[in-house]
């Protein structure tokens, strides 16, 4: 019963901080409000959309949005908001996987999208899902549902100025409403994330949450077409493009021809990436003139120095507090095998890995053909390494690496360690112990090929758009190669897989991340949710930010989102 106080003053404590955070949202947009000039009578609005980025708070996606918003407006360029009012029966976040029947939590969401949106024109989409289209949903598998499609008719979902609410510019056509959608295919990668899963057990749940999900995303479908039929915007916004609300919206978006720009969290603290690609497919093009210069090399050396000591974060989370080098025991293990192998895993439902099944159907696939090779090679010691995010707390992988391992019975094999998620071994120090190293997409192979070791890689990577890694075009080419590999008695690596990696990595950590840190700090409350500095309306122009000038260089004329001084 003492406890009881205590958490009631936890709950105070809290809706406080959130309530401190969202009166310093509502006065810098009042103080933009202020100095922001008057757009131009035939500028085409921006239309932004972030249903995903958070329920309550302020993450750093949902921060990311506000700010380019406020840097549109002190541009003199007008924003329109589309927002969720219980328009979605289930939504990404507020879904809960293990009670799938729990509606989401919508008034403290739509509450903290009114302090967010607040001084700009909203466009709500509240209807209820579409009878009709649950009637024919019903009854269908996980695998009909995942192909569900439908032709985007006309729909008589009401116009923002029908439903009382501000006309802000003349309605377009219409085009391309006859197309057909394919909700089920959009709906597949926030469920996936959502339940912590690739594969989809066909039961009455995973039934529930992707059919919610498919009248959801069909809703956002007719409003936000809606929408773009009323304002005829120049371009749209929205996070990630994964998640199935942006992801329709993006779709819709891109059928008529408009620029679509998605962004999500960079390399570094506080920076984002923003593309008119796909942000988690992060397609980035490196000048084939870059070169770095003594001053660069130097910088990456120190990043890199750092990282190899584990001392990173990424979206605000740190995956390894301590790191820990090889044991006496582990050195002893290696020592008695002619040689070592690594393999690195990912997170299976991570928003990277549709981009990354292009070779295998999925990661298991290859973690399956990895399992052949280590049976038929007794000679070789494969060390199998978790990704650190795979036992993250509140983010625990469903289907896990290690679920693979004792289904597969993977550690009964006498040269084959593994090495779970939550475990500060020191990956580098395997790198430089291998004699090549295997990964699926990781980052670490990226910093495996800086370090001179041969990369054999399974999945498309954010590097592979450079020579950076060995990778095969094939699942029989990638076995050709590892045995290759095995039976060389030396493996030669380009020279330029260590340069390109250089040149690529540098590049997305200071010429892609985008820098938004000095307006924002840590809450002190959740990891990676964010509070607003202090900071006059002015830094959110070009002249003063270079993530501002980034982006409107980018929307404005057709620029490549990306820094153009490292500095």
């Amino acid at each position: 019963m003492r406890s009881l106080p205590r958490k009631a003053f936890s709950r105070l404590r809290l809706g406080w901080q959130r309530g401190q955070i969202n009166r310093q949202v509502r006065a810098l947009i009042r103080q933009v409000a202020s100095v922001k000039p008057a757009p131009e009578a035939t500028a085409g609005p921006v239309v932004l959309f972030n249903a995903s980025t958070r329920l309550t708070g302020v993450s750093l996606n949902a921060a990311f949005s506000l700010l380019t918003r406020l840097g549109l407006e002190m541009a003199g360029i007008p924003v329109v908001q589309f927002a969720c009012r219980g328009g979605m029966s289930r939504c990404v976040l507020g879904t809960d996987r293990n009670d799938p029947a729990k509606a989401p939590p919508c008034q403290s969401c739509i509450a903290q999208t009114r302090a967010l949106a607040s001084g700009a024109p909203v466009t709500w989409f509240d209807n209820p899902p579409d009878k009709a289209l649950s009637r024919q949903l019903a009854g269908l598998s996980v695998e009909e549902l995942s192909e569900f499609k439908t032709p985007l008719h006309p729909h008589p979902y009401p116009s923002p100025s029908e439903r009382g609410e501000k006309e802000i510019a003349p309605s377009p056509t219409g085009e391309g409403r006859g197309e057909v959608i394919p909700l089920g295919r959009l709906s597949l990668p926030a469920l996936r994330w959502v339940l912590r899963r690739h594969h989809l057990v066909d039961d009455e749940p995973t039934r529930f949450l992707l059919l919610q999900y498919i009248l959801s995303a069909w809703n956002v479908a007719q409003a936000f077409s809606a929408l773009l039929d009323e304002v005829n915007p120049q371009a749209v916004i929205v996070f990630n493009g994964q998640f199935f609300p942006e992801a329709t919206a993006r779709w819709v978006a891109q059928r008529r021809g408009l620029p679509v720009i998605s962004h999500e969290v960079g390399l570094r603290p506080f920076t984002a990436f923003f593309t008119p690609g796909e942000a988690t497919a992060y397609p980035l093009r490196v000048p084939d003139e870059f070169e770095l210069d003594e001053r660069q090399n130097a910088r990456l050396d120190e990043t890199l120095s750092r990282r190899f000591q584990g001392q990173f974060s990424m979206a605000g989370v740190r995956f390894w507090p301590e790191m820990k080098g090889l044991d006496p025991t582990m050195l002893q293990r290696m020592a008695g095998f002619q040689q070592v192998v690594p393999v690195f895993t990912n997170v299976i439902f991570d928003t990277s890995q549709p981009h990354s099944n292009v070779v295998f159907p999925h990661m298991f696939a290859w973690l399956d053909l990895v399992l052949e090779l280590a049976r038929t090679h007794p000679e070789t010691l494969f060390v199998l390494r978790a990704h650190p995010d795979e036992s993250r707390p509140g983010k625990a992988s469903q289907e896990s690496v290690r679920q693979w391992v004792e289904r597969t019975q993977a550690e009964s094999l006498p040269n084959l360690i593994f090495i779970a998620s939550h475990q500060p071994l020191s990956s580098y120090e395997l790198i430089q112990r291998s004699k090549f190293v295997m990964i699926y997409n990781s980052t670490i192979g990226l910093e495996a090929s800086i370090l001179g070791a041969a990369v054999l890689c399974a999945g498309r990577a954010r590097f592979t758009q450079l020579p950076t890694v060995f990778f095969p075009s094939s699942q029989e080419a990638f076995r050709l190669q590892a045995e290759q590999f095995l039976a060389a008695q030396q493996i030669s690596v380009p020279p330029k897989f260590a340069r390109n990696a250089r040149r690529f990595l540098y590049y997305q950590l200071y010429h892609s991340s985008l820098p938004f840190g000095e307006f924002l700090a840590e809450d002190g409350i959740w990891p990676g949710f964010v509070r607003l500095r202090s900071f006059a309306p002015e830094k959110l122009t070009p002249a003063h930010s270079p993530a501002m000038r980034a982006i409107l260089d980018g929307l404005l004329h057709g620029g490549t989102f990306l820094l153009d001084d490292d500095r």
